[in-house]
């Protein structure tokens, strides 16, 4: 009875992946449709489709979901959120491939996007033993670093508003960005509260049944978009909420699945039945959070195969112990390269591409992997809930930014650490709350 059980969720795990391959490929030719009525898609993108070429975008899309199963098989970590984001990603730059119009070895920067996908998702869903805890907080001291986490938002909301605070729309919002100054701490300090903090508290509060302090978390997370105006600080309350409906109705892997799926499925009737009226959910999610990066693995492939690798140099500290052949940030040189905006990508485009070259970014992905992989082991025994609301943000984060800057300025390490300290009893307690 349990293996059918076990039998039709793997069946419906699978469905529910090849609709959201069929959505994302549809999603991409939409963008080539409708992108010059709305203005968010012209041809400096490179994003074209050509039906001439459909076959061999259809056959490479059919080969690289294969991949996919093994989300069907895997057990939900942070990993698995993590890799299934990052395997839409590199799904949509394999069909985008098939018909940009940048010029550098198609062949083999797809086998490479393939190769690094898989040397990622080995390691990042398959490797979550559990670390010993040698210390944990008590109860105790968990509701008060949560709380803490608040005071901690209210002061830096405090200082950034002094250098930026600005109530715009969005149509103006990437003007008046591109004109806020704050100090490099200031916007260390920004990210790493809104990126990794608050969300953990947000969690922690859902886990201790502590609702007004969960409300209050989400209206500190909403006043980051005035000192920020970033579209992710304003989408992040809204996140957070819709990520802890899905782990309420669904189980942890089907709720990560359908954090892309819906959205994406969503922004596609809403562009086809309403046209103007609602194009700005399609441009947010279809094309700024999902297209988006995978566009920047091309640049990134076109730029790097013609330009010097930078061996990691982009990474500041070591930019100061090595010659780099880049002074600027990548993604400044994108800007000026491309005129595509500053044009930051994800590890597999910063430390795989640009680092180490369309060749070996397989390596570099599957270390990325592996570091991915002990954040599995750091948070193993918390709830699968928790680690989905609590990481909900970092996913959406990594498709455009390297993971060591994830790690460092926005908070992706202490995330890490808060996990590992986090005291498995509380949700023994809720488990015994809910047995009759």
């Amino acid at each position: 009875m349990a293996d059918g059980l076990q039998l039709r969720a793997h069946y419906k795990s699978a469905l529910l992946i090849c609709l959201h391959i069929i959505v994302c490929c549809a999603s991409l030719i939409l963008v080539t449709r409708y992108g010059s009525l709305f203005g968010f898609a012209p041809p400096k993108f490179h994003i074209f489709y050509d039906p001439a070429r459909l076959n061999i975008a259809i056959a490479t899309v059919v080969a690289f979901a294969f991949v996919s199963s093994v989300f069907v098989f895997a057990p939900f970590s942070f990993g698995y959120f993590v890799g299934f984001y990052f395997y839409t990603m590199i799904l949509d730059y394999l069909w985008l491939n098939s018909f940009t119009d940048l010029n550098y070895d198609h062949r083999l920067a797809g086998i490479s996007a393939a190769a690094s996908a898989i040397a990622f998702l080995l390691p990042a869903l398959f490797v979550s033993s559990p670390i010993v805890q040698k210390y944990t907080l008590s109860e105790r001291t968990f509701d008060q670093a949560l709380k803490l986490i608040l005071l901690l938002a209210v002061a830096t909301i405090a200082v950034g508003s002094f250098y930026n605070f600005r109530i715009v729309s969005l149509d103006d919002m990437y003007y008046f960005r591109e004109r806020m100054r704050s100090p490099t701490g200031v916007n260390y300090l920004v990210t790493i509260v809104s990126s990794g903090l608050l969300p953990f508290a947000f969690a922690g509060f859902i886990a201790r049944k502590a609702p007004w302090w969960a409300a209050a978390t989400l209206l500190l997370l909403a006043i980051f978009y005035p000192i920020t105006l970033s579209k992710l600080a304003l989408l992040t309350p809204a996140w957070l909420i819709a990520t802890l409906l899905l782990s309420r109705i669904f189980e942890a892997r089907t709720a990560v699945i359908l954090s892309l799926f819906g959205p994406m499925a969503a922004g596609l009737v809403f562009l086809l039945l309403f046209k103007g009226k609602l194009g700005f959910f399609f441009y947010t999610i279809n094309f700024r959070m999902i297209a988006i990066p995978s566009i920047a693995m091309d640049v990134y492939n076109h730029f790097f195969s013609r330009h010097d690798l930078t061996y990691f140099c982009q990474i500041s500290v070591l930019k100061l112990i090595m010659h780099c052949p880049y002074q600027d940030q990548l993604s400044v040189i994108m800007k000026r390269e491309y005129d595509l905006g500053n044009f930051n990508a994800s590890l597999f485009a910063t430390e795989g591409i640009a680092s180490i070259g369309t060749l070996f970014a397989p390596v570099a992905a599957f270390a990325c992997g592996l570091v991915v992989a002990f954040s599995n082991r750091l948070s193993a025994g918390l709830p699968p809930h928790f680690v989905l609301i609590s990481g909900a943000i970092l996913p959406q984060v990594l498709l455009n930014v390297p993971l060591s800057t994830v790690l460092i300025t926005h908070g992706g390490a202490l995330l890490l650490l808060l996990w590992y300290i986090t005291p498995r009893t509380i949700f023994e307690q809720t488990l015994i709350e809910k047995r009759p």
